[in-house]
């Protein structure tokens, strides 16, 4: 059995010395300095020379050697040692073993246990190693004598839904350019006991422990909950959602709804009057002036609306446009999808999609696009938070049309809005606060302060607090809301055909006005001004 280089103590009449003890059997020459200086200074006692110790294994032990170390005497010959390390992150302990004199005893497992338990090392011992050196014998090696058992980390809980839940699809564009406004399957539709969605729950994980003992906690994982609304069943174990209705399922943050559609089976008219619905309603003929929906979900028209009033929570889908007459009020928590749109208002909280847009007034937090084969847009203000697209802009006869990108207003406003209460805040603390020191300066001089003056501290000590309380939160949301205004760098004007003189371009502050007919083009802003470049 190879066995590695060692050394130990030997004392004779003229002093203790060193003996080092050549490898056999191929195993390691070399002894460490620091080995034998760590071991010296922890058990000799006495002054020696670490630069003679340091030149003395500065090669290879090639046969057994002595050499003096101090010419003092041990009492006691020493036993067999084992010095401890344990690791900087307490996974892990190790030992080192020293032989022991002439006459000194060897440790026994327990031995070795004990200077474990005096190092700190309380768990993940090895006893089987332990034995294995016991039997061996192998000095100067690093043994790993104990362990950590790590954490075993969770997994969030997931849940799979079995409905679209992408709102963000767009119609398809067939190859010849033209949109497909006949398939749009935008409403998620549902079955009488569908499933609806399947929770797998999460998995905690198990704590870990070092090998002082200590704890090791994993990492924290998110549970979840199937959260429904109304004509929605959970199963006994609250891990699957079947739907009681046939109807449209959709989901909102993490909260899953479902609705029966009301459906106008022709026109709405005066025989069916406006219309104001829980849920979605689906028209199959026209929509007459004059007339209006308000639903909760999506708005799916088959026929031509004129100048009516639409509004809807979810997408709005009109498959044969519309006439708006200058009446005409769309309006989408979601999506707008037209097959034209003439002399309209339109909002939509996502995008605007349209086969042609003509005098009429967008504002849409995402893209609006007239991309088809004959798409264009001219006349009116179109105002967009990323893209606006169109085959063709504006006329030849010069059209005045304003198009605009940038980020949504609503949160300049509102960055503005919590800048005027945090200076009023400031001022109503101004106010305060004179009263508020006089009265407790006058308690610290030791004055008794009637009850009215008793209460008004107390008043003004909360009123301080709360606007201290508000005046964090409204600092960051500022500092949310100013990050998103001055990181914004998006917003893109294009046009695949051409656009015309008469456009404006407006990209967050920034205003350009178009003088030449100008051809498979992209705006963007750059630098504070607007860049015109080529198509993409």
């Amino acid at each position: 059995m190879a066995k590695d280089a060692f050394f130990r103590l030997k004392v004779k009449n003229n002093g203790t010395f060193i003996c080092l003890y050549p490898a056999i059997e191929g195993g390691v020459a070399e002894i460490a300095p620091l080995d034998v200086i760590i071991y010296l200074d922890r058990y000799l006692g006495y002054p020696y020379d670490k630069t003679m110790i340091t030149g003395l294994l500065s090669a290879p032990i090639t046969g057994l050697k002595e050499q003096l170390v101090t010419p003092e005497k041990l009492a006691r010959p020493l036993d067999e040692k084992i010095i401890i390390e344990v690791s900087a992150d307490k996974n892990f302990a190790y030992g080192k073993f020293y032989p022991p004199m002439e006459g000194g005893k060897m440790l026994s497992k327990d031995d070795i246990v004990n200077e474990l338990v005096r190092a700190g090392v309380k768990y993940g011992v090895d006893t089987k190693l332990i034995e294995e050196f016991s039997k061996g014998h192998q000095y100067l090696k690093k043994f790993q004598l104990a362990q950590s058992t790590l954490p075993v980390e969770g997994k969030e809980a997931s849940i799979k839904y079995f409905f679209n839940t992408d709102l963000t699809r767009k119609p398809k564009v067939n190859e010849d350019g033209s949109v497909d406004f006949h398939n749009l399957d935008m409403i998620s539709e549902v079955k009488e006991g569908q499933l609806l969605a399947e929770l797998t729950p999460a998995d905690p994980g198990k704590p870990g422990i070092n090998v002082c003992g200590q704890l090791l906690k994993q990492v924290k994982v998110r549970n979840r909950v199937l959260r429904v609304g109304k004509s929605i069943k959970l199963s006994e174990d609250n891990l699957r959602a079947y739907s009681e209705i046939s109807g449209h399922a959709s989901l909102e943050g993490e909260m899953i709804f479902v609705s029966n559609t009301y459906e106008v089976p022709a026109n709405l008219d005066a025989s069916t009057g406006d219309i104001n619905y829980d849920g979605d309603v689906v028209v199959r003929g026209n929509i007459n002036g004059g007339y209006s929906i308000t639903a909760t979900g999506n708005i799916e028209v088959n026929g031509v609306v004129e100048g009516a009033s639409l509004t809807a929570g979810g997408n709005i889908v009109l498959k044969r446009g519309i006439q708006g007459m200058d009446k005409g009020y769309i309006k989408a928590g979601r999506n707008v999808v037209s097959k034209f749109i003439e002399r309209s208002t339109v909002i939509a909280g996502g995008y605007v999609m349209s086969d042609s847009i003509m005098h009429s007034n967008i504002e849409a937090k995402g893209d609006v696009s007239a991309d088809g084969k004959n798409g264009f847009i001219s006349g009116g203000e179109i105002h967009s938070g990323t893209l606006i697209s169109a085959k063709n802009i504006g006329s030849s006869m010069g059209t005045t049309t304003v198009l605009e990108c940038g980020i949504d207003s609503a949160i300049i406003d509102e960055y503005h809005a919590l800048e005027k209460e945090l200076d009023q805040n400031h001022e109503d603390e101004e106010k305060i606060m004179p009263t508020l020191l006089g009265l407790v300066k006058r308690i610290k001089l030791g004055e008794k302060l009637p009850a009215d003056k008793i209460l008004q501290l107390k008043r003004l000590n909360d009123q301080k607090e709360k606007l201290a309380a508000r005046n964090e939160e409204i600092n960051k949301k500022s500092a949310e809301l100013k990050e998103q205004i001055d990181n914004y760098v998006g917003g893109r004007v294009r046009a695949s055909g051409t656009i015309f003189p008469g456009c404006k371009v407006i990209i967050s502050n920034a205003v350009y006005y178009v003088k030449t007919d100008t051809t498979y083009c992209t705006f963007t802003k750059e630098n504070g001004d607007i860049k015109l470049d080529v198509y993409y």
